[in-house]
């Protein structure tokens, strides 16, 4: 099979240029689009996917209800709903879009364009993709921030919202 090849962006999304997967992850730092789908339920609960033990970053941490790349002549909108369909089975959705921003760990910069969708479930795990997935209270998530449970990039995206007085939980709820 052949590696996934990423557009390469800048910080407003404008595309630069593309690189392979492994070289994204290698520490070169290119900066590369994600997104990040946090799901709520009809009583505010956040659902989160566990990664899978063989994911090549962050493998079995809890993550962001649906989180992935974003393809070459993929828009970020287009890309929320076909990863929450591959990852989740939720093809009846409507993402709605939160904020954007950079994300930088010890190997790889994203830039990262988050939304939020309110779903009851049933969900349809890809098994390839997942270990599990669960709804988690707000203040459950609180009480385990910096215990090395979720990946960093959730942590950044609950601290950011957080910080920044943007609402974790969506307004209708």
């Amino acid at each position: 099979m052949p590696e996934e090849i990423f557009p390469v962006v800048d910080e407003d999304g404008n595309i630069l240029g593309q690189a392979s997967r492994s070289k994204c992850h290698d520490g070169s730092k290119l900066l590369h689009p994600v997104i990040h789908l946090h799901v709520f339920n009809s009583e505010g609960k956040l659902y989160l996917q566990q990664r899978s033990l063989t994911k090549d970053v962050q493998p079995g941490k809890w993550d962001s209800s649906v989180a992935g790349h974003i393809d070459l002549d993929e828009s970020p909108d287009e890309a929320a709903i076909r990863e929450a369909g591959e990852e989740l089975g939720l093809f009846n959705i409507s993402p709605q879009f939160i904020t954007k921003y950079v994300i930088e760990t010890d190997l790889e910069r994203e830039l990262s364009y988050c939304y939020y969708a309110i779903y009851d479930g049933p969900f349809i795990l890809n098994k390839e993709e997942l270990e599990g997935g669960r709804f988690w209270d707000i203040e459950e998530i609180q009480s385990n921030l910096d215990k090395g449970i979720f990946t960093v990039n959730f942590e950044l995206d609950f601290i950011r919202f957080l910080s920044k007085g943007i609402a974790l939980i969506p307004q209708e709820l």
